[in-house]
């Protein structure tokens, strides 16, 4: 079997994970994967999908799912193993900061003449930082990098790397080269087009399903996504991928949007493989109302059986929902009101109420939705501990106005474990509120090595300290999983499970800070039987994310098969 022209790899948040303890705390427990951060970018997809017609080969290897499913796994005989002139490494989350050199690194002692490429949002931020590492060969920037990657691939033995869009390199005598940021597309016509089903082609061709399964826990809960757009008109202060971070970041001055009938193929061809909840990605009303109905129009005419989930930005009304519902009878709506309090709320950049917001969940659930997702946080400017439990509070109320229904979930969580560089928060705390701890890559680096979820925080406000942080969370999630007990939604013991875990938390929180006061941070190790019992336990709210009700038959594998063998 030929060799790859490229291996995409993606590494996890440390390396190696499994031989440091570390209490993971809430990290991710609004998000499928676990705190290893196991699940690779959808760009992956998208840059196969488009490589490859193209007429390279690439192979996607997920060593994070590899090192998390298989404790024996040894990563650096398996990337031995691996023949490619080229590597990409994902840098696309902050999170990746240290896994993803490491990686590098063990790839560059394996195969020191194949080149490495590191790309994604934090990559297209710290690329200065990134390129004087020696085994990082380039850094691809922007939010759409299909395009400079192939011309990457063709030109990059050559060495003729100067008319690469995009790209910062290295010239034969090490010195930097910064090519320009000119590669923006407005328009996405030529991707994502059949990028799953490229992907499934991957498994027949290395036969090696484990290294492209997205997250732990996917062949149970496939869940999928569609991307709508890149980029986004929204301004929230704290998020990477706002409008005003990708302007400085990734050099995108304007959204681009996909057409409403590449977003309803993507959606068919998803159903076709998976009876699996498909998450349709940004609010689909941001294209416009036309473009909007045009894709619900489309999807009502030829429905799929899946859960198709939706984004709300904003509340929706009632005529909206009304369409999606004809669209897709078995829909789910998810909105992030950040916070019930108002002042805080609009400190945020979100003008609604919680009367509007209250509206669109009573006709979502009225209308027949298997899932109201609704995400409070935690680090909020102006946001002090009694903001935080009255939040709670807030949560508890809609509860009992909604009898507990169980197809309304709320998350609770804090900003973890990053503000997102190149965010107005993390660009301007001061006006915000914010203090930051950690503002390099090798700062963020070497905060991820550190014992506990609370010192990786790189903030903290001028409300809460990240002690607070830390003691509030945990209060917080002990009050709403009380309260999902009392109306139903989870079992009794379940609840009680989820306090003993955080009442023990709490207590190796304490340990840890000591040994950390009286520089004996090394001998966290003695505490790894106590964290791995922490760690090991599923949250409810995390359960609850994933668990969406499928049916027997999860994956449809006989129409998988057919699509891996003929590409339709």
């Amino acid at each position: 079997m030929k060799s790859p022209d490229l291996i995409l790899l993606h590494a996890p948040h440390v390396y190696d994970f499994r031989k440091a303890p570390q209490l993971y705390g809430p990290v991710s427990d609004l998000v499928p994967a676990t705190p290893v951060f196991e699940m690779y970018p959808l760009g992956f997809a998208s840059l196969v999908e488009y490589l490859e017609k193209a007429g390279y080969l690439v192979r996607i290897v997920n060593l994070a799912y590899r090192m998390l499913r298989d404790a024996r796994f040894d990563v650096e005989k398996f990337i031995q193993k691996l023949e490619a002139p080229l590597f990409g490494i994902d840098l696309h989350w902050m999170v990746h900061a240290h896994g993803a050199v490491e990686i590098a690194r063990l790839v560059k002692k394996c195969h020191p003449l194949a080149k490495i490429v590191l790309g994604g949002f934090t990559a297209s931020y710290y690329w200065r930082e990134l390129i004087e590492y020696p085994e990082i060969d380039y850094v691809m920037r922007g939010d759409s990098a299909e395009e400079p990657m192939r011309a990457l691939l063709r030109t990059f033995k050559s060495r003729r790397l100067g008319s690469v869009a995009n790209l910062v390199w290295k010239d034969s005598r090490g010195t930097v080269r910064e090519n320009a940021l000119s590669h923006v597309p407005k328009h996405l016509g030529g991707v994502m087009r059949d990028h799953y089903g490229m992907m499934l082609r991957q498994v027949i061709r290395y036969r090696d399903l484990k290294s492209i399964i997205p997250f732990k826990g996917w062949l149970s809960h496939p869940i999928t996504a569609v991307f709508t757009c890149r980029g986004c008109e929204q301004q929230c202060i704290f998020c990477g991928g706002s409008k005003s971070a990708l302007k400085k970041v990734v050099g995108r001055q304007e959204t681009a949007f996909r057409s409403p009938e590449e977003i309803h193929r993507d959606v068919k061809n998803l159903s076709r493989l998976s009876r699996g909840p498909i998450f349709v990605l940004s609010d689909i009303r941001q294209g416009g109302e036309n473009q909007a109905a045009d894709f619900l129009h489309r999807l009502q005419r030829e429905p799929v059986g899946n859960t198709v989930m939706f984004e709300l930005y904003w509340p929706a009304p009632a005529r909206f929902v009304t369409d999606i519902s004809l669209a897709a009878p078995q829909f789910g709506l998810s909105i992030s009101p950040h916070s019930h309090d108002s002042d805080i709320r609009r400190a945020l950049g979100l003008n609604y109420t919680n009367a509007a917001l209250e509206e669109t969940i009573t006709v979502g659930l009225s209308s027949g939705a298997r899932r109201f997702e609704v995400y409070f946080m935690i680090g909020l400017p102006r946001q002090t501990r009694e903001a935080v439990l009255a939040d709670v509070a807030y949560c508890e109320q809609l509860l009992r106005r909604f009898d507990g229904d169980p197809r309304l979930i709320i998350y609770q969580g804090p900003l973890a474990p990053f503000l997102d560089p190149g965010s107005l928060a993390f660009e301007h705390p001061e006006r915000y509120g914010y203090k930051l701890h950690y503002r390099t890559l090798a700062e963020h680096r070497q905060a991820l090595l550190q014992p506990s979820w609370k010192h990786i925080l790189n903030y903290e406000t001028q409300w809460l300290s990240r002690d607070d942080i830390m003691d509030v969370t945990y209060e917080a999630t002990i009050r709403l999983t009380r309260a999902k007990a009392k109306y139903g939604q989870i079992s009794g013991a379940l609840a009680e499970a989820q306090i003993a875990r955080i009442a023990q938390a709490r207590r190796l929180e304490e340990k840890i800070d000591v040994l950390i006061q009286n520089g004996r941070q090394e001998e966290t190790a003695h505490l790894w039987t106590e964290i791995g019992q922490v760690n090991d336990f599923a949250a409810v709210q995390h359960r609850q994310l994933i668990e969406v009700p499928l049916g027997a038959l999860r994956l449809r594998y006989l129409s998988a098969l057919w699509r891996m063998i003929t590409g339709k």
